[in-house]
């Protein structure tokens, strides 16, 4: 997608807080932030551990309770949903890669990937049949069958993102997707996010601290001790810039 031709925002947060614990043992993770994400393109967010980035994406994703502050995603204000509204939001309209994978062990690759289209209502035999094509994009072709304790950890992390993937979420929101992978695995994977949800003019909203695929960004907003300190254009979002760096 070219610069300047995205839609209005895809999420928006203003001034959004959240504290953990109380008392001596209080902990402000997120210090009134302001952040948007626009229709069509792949913001990465970076920043130190500890600085806030994980609770923010999972208020974005509906997975944590904002506490103060606005939090808009895709024209629903999260702030107002209940909870059963907001799991039924996550489940239409978020693809959610979760650093610690968050499968299910007893179910086999493609049953964990096929969970959101039956969780939708298809059938089972096309879910199944949906979650090997998705698995064969993430280069997981032929391990359908096996179950998440028998695959390694970049092979469970790319069952993740095919889960996050399989039902079109509008965005798609991954924290460190690339931490269990090899250079050219990482970079791989990266190159199938950016034109799987891209191209369907989707929103990716990507949490790292690889900069070895910072060139996949259209921008990147640095977060420290629970704020948005900075939001800038990546300076090397071309086709040509993307092939060079799997290269």
């Amino acid at each position: 997608m070219k610069r300047g031709t995205f839609a209005k925002p895809a999420v928006v947060c203003r001034g959004l807080t959240k504290t953990y614990g109380s008392g001596h043992t209080q902990t402000r993770a997120l210090r009134g932030v302001d952040l948007e994400v626009r229709a069509g393109e792949l913001l990465m967010l970076v920043g130190p551990s500890g600085c806030g980035k994980t609770t923010l994406i999972s208020i974005i994703a509906g997975v944590l309770e904002g506490e103060s502050g606005e939090c808009t995603v895709l024209d629903h204000d999260l702030m107002r949903l209940t909870q059963a509204q907001k799991t039924a939001f996550r489940a239409k309209f978020i693809g959610f890669v979760f650093q610690s994978y968050n499968l299910v062990p007893a179910l086999t690759a493609a049953e964990n990937v096929a969970l959101p289209l039956l969780i939708h209502g298809v059938n089972r035999r096309s879910a199944q049949m949906s979650a090997h094509e998705m698995l064969e994009q993430v280069g997981l072709g032929g391990r359908g069958d096996t179950l998440p304790l028998d695959l390694s950890g970049g092979q469970q992390q790319r069952v993740a993102v095919a889960r996050a993937l399989i039902h079109k979420p509008a965005l798609v929101v991954c924290d460190e997707p690339t931490s269990a992978l090899d250079h050219r695995t990482g970079l791989a994977l990266m190159e199938l996010l950016s034109r799987v949800v891209l191209s369907g003019n989707r929103s990716l909203l990507v949490v790292t601290h690889d900069a070895r695929i910072f060139s996949f960004a259209h921008r990147v907003a640095e977060m420290d001790d629970g704020c948005i300190v900075g939001v800038k254009e990546s300076l090397a979002t071309s086709t040509e810039a993307r092939k060079e760096a799997v290269r």
